[in-house]
């Protein structure tokens, strides 16, 4: 395909924060964009699509309508994605359960219906919004951080089974970012009244003046619509160079000691 061609692409979690970014700044860069939500919402530039990634049946329909317009699908964007906070103990396990069904099996829902398609047009790609904390465990987000991971490992494994259709594959590694995620985190009261009360208050505290004080979501979407457009994706791609940096010393540092750390800035 030639580099300034449009193309045709699909980004879940597209009515607000992140995803909506990304899927206007696709647009305006001349994508034909279909944007994945629970709820339609409005914009000239993007098709909205009423879809629960949890959902097999809405994906599959979702995928379908899509294909029988377009006749293919160029980029997959799984940006959906939800966050819990609270003490390993006691967050409750609905939560867990609910948090996982989106950030990692809607991703897998919407890539599997996907995946045929992508290897009967002999090409494609597959962009996943991950975070720095798949790498970096942030305490009081533990679970969130489980997701992330598994998306990540899912992710290089994914790489090397498809590689042989000419599909890619990769993670975007997304540090603080401003945007609607922090108002929509459901925090668990499960802590009221326990030993953890005061200290997850501090860190949830900590990490929501962290988040509004990040960058810009468009500055994920830039990234990740340069990444899209290179002939061979990395496996992973980190957003900011103050997580780059961190992301290097994770793999130097003694792993005691950047747990030490990060433990003194959020517990």
């Amino acid at each position: 395909m030639n580099k300034n061609a449009s193309r045709v692409v699909i980004v879940t979690g597209a009515s607000s924060g992140i995803g909506r970014e990304i899927a206007k700044y696709f647009a305006n860069k001349g994508d034909k964009v279909y944007g994945l939500a629970r709820r339609l919402f409005d914009d000239e530039k993007i098709v909205s699509i009423q879809c629960d990634v949890t959902s097999k049946e809405q994906v599959r329909i979702a995928i379908q309508q899509i294909v029988d317009k377009e006749k293919r699908i160029d980029v997959l964007i799984n940006n959906a994605g939800c966050g819990v906070s609270g003490s390993i103990e006691n967050c409750d396990i609905d939560d867990i359960k609910d948090m996982f069904n989106v950030n990692f099996f809607g991703a897998v829902n919407v890539t599997q219906e996907v995946l045929g398609i992508m290897r009967e047009q002999k090409g494609g790609k597959i962009i996943n919004t991950s975070s720095v904390a798949s790498i970096i465990p942030i305490p009081f987000q533990s679970y969130y951080s489980a997701t992330k991971a598994s998306l990540d490992i899912w992710a290089k494994a994914l790489r090397m089974e498809i590689k042989l259709f000419n599909i890619q594959v990769c993670n975007i590694l997304v540090g603080d970012t401003k945007s609607n995620f922090t108002l929509s985190r459901k925090k668990s009261n499960n802590d009221k009244g326990t030993p953890y009360e005061s200290i997850v208050e501090k860190s949830i505290s900590k990490m929501e003046k962290d988040e509004q004080n990040g960058k810009d979501p468009i500055t994920v979407a830039k990234v990740m619509y340069k990444v899209s457009r290179k002939k061979k994706l990395p496996p992973t791609k980190t957003v900011g160079g103050m997580y780059k940096l961190i992301l290097i010393l994770e793999k130097f540092l003694p792993q005691k000691l950047m747990l030490f750390i990060v433990s003194k800035l959020y517990s």
